[in-house]
């Protein structure tokens, strides 16, 4: 399947509210599809339908769907459930190349012609199998625009799409999930530079904001499994049992927990410099160049956030406040209604709620 980036990867802009299709988006990790679609109500914007369907470890490696037949009945099922036909879908970030620029011209049609003069040298990609999209950010004092860019590998998105067809859902847009991600995470109008962790099943995604714009993104490849896994064989049980427990009991120093908390930190700590190491350059460079605004907070979320006192481990390594996120914080106010899962839960849905609110955001 040939691809038209043009009509097909968007990151910024939107179409007007009524050629909007239904807000709804889709999911497509390493463990399974999740999916999500919104109503706006008189109290304001509601979960109306989500669903999630789970798959083993070799239908999506990397970011990358490998097995297409399984990947489209699992997102066949998952739309299904939550009464979707079309939807805005996630690309993997560990696949995307963010990327910044100062261009000459006026609107976006010219800017991209300018970023696709320089492709090379921006997207380590060959420019023909390169699909990306750009967002403006504002004017340097020498009149350019800068502009931030994402690239994805043309077969990545022709994976993807060529999946939801044969799952019979419609792709309204793709976009890099970090985009989706803040999006969720961060309050309509945030001006803060923040830290945004993603704690999944087998990575941790760190994308730095700002002004509502991704800036910076990377993967570590340690997730919330590896925890599960030091759980397991520090107490020898299932592994139903070990997440119960990693969840449970956290990283929270308590009597008789050492040996418990010295194996799960040899994991912890693992995250957090890496974390550290990445949030130190980010600082740096903000202070060297003028560009870029420190980072003031972090935010985690993801499916396997909710372990008890890792925010607290995080804000004591990080030297910067450190919450648990709310992917509902620009939804109606919990005095109007009440999501129809647990907080932990709605963790795990933050990129598929951010991509659903692309039609009010």
């Amino acid at each position: 399947m040939t691809f038209d980036i043009r009509e097909r990867l968007r990151v910024a802009l939107l179409p007007p509210r009524y050629l909007m299709p239904a807000p709804a988006g889709i999911e497509i990790s390493t463990s399974g599809v999740k999916a999500v679609r919104l109503a706006e109500t008189s109290r304001g914007i509601v979960l109306a339908a989500s669903a999630e369907v789970r798959f083993g470890a070799d239908v999506v490696s990397a970011g990358e769907i490998v097995d297409a037949a399984k990947a489209s009945a699992a997102i066949a099922q998952a739309a299904k459930r939550a009464g979707i036909a079309e939807a805005h879908v996630a690309l993997a970030e560990s696949k995307s190349y963010l990327f910044e620029a100062d261009v000459e011209g006026s609107n976006k049609e010219e800017w991209r012609v300018a970023v696709e003069q320089h492709l090379d040298e921006l997207v380590p990609l060959p420019p023909s199998n390169t699909a990306f999209d750009i967002v403006p950010v504002g004017r340097t004092n020498a009149g350019a625009m800068t502009v931030v860019g994402v690239g994805f590998a043309g077969r990545i998105v022709d994976g993807m799409l060529s999946a939801l067809d044969a799952a019979g859902v419609t792709a309204c847009s793709l976009e890099s999930e970090s985009f989706a991600f803040a999006r969720s995470l961060l309050p309509a109008g945030e001006t803060d530079t923040v830290l945004l962790i993603d704690i999944g099943k087998t990575t941790t995604k760190l994308v730095i904001v700002s002004r509502g714009i991704p800036r910076f993104t990377t993967t570590i490849g340690i997730g919330g499994h590896a925890l599960t896994l030091a759980v397991q064989k520090h107490f020898g049980v299932t592994e139903l049992e070990a997440r119960r427990i990693k969840v449970d009991r956290g990283i929270v120093p308590a009597p008789g927990n050492e040996d418990y908390l010295a194996a799960m930190l040899s994991t912890v700590s693992a995250v957090k410099d890496e974390i550290a190491r990445n949030l130190e350059y980010w600082q740096g460079r903000a202070a060297l160049s003028g560009h870029h605004e420190p980072v003031a907070r972090a935010v985690i979320a993801g499916g396997n956030a909710s372990v008890r006192g890792l925010p607290e481990y995080l804000e004591g390594a990080l030297r910067i406040p450190v919450s648990l996120g709310d992917v509902f914080v620009n939804f109606a106010s919990r005095d109007e209604w009440i999501p129809p899962f647990s907080y932990s839960e709605s963790l795990a849905y933050a990129t598929a709620v951010g991509l659903a609110l692309r039609a009010y955001l």
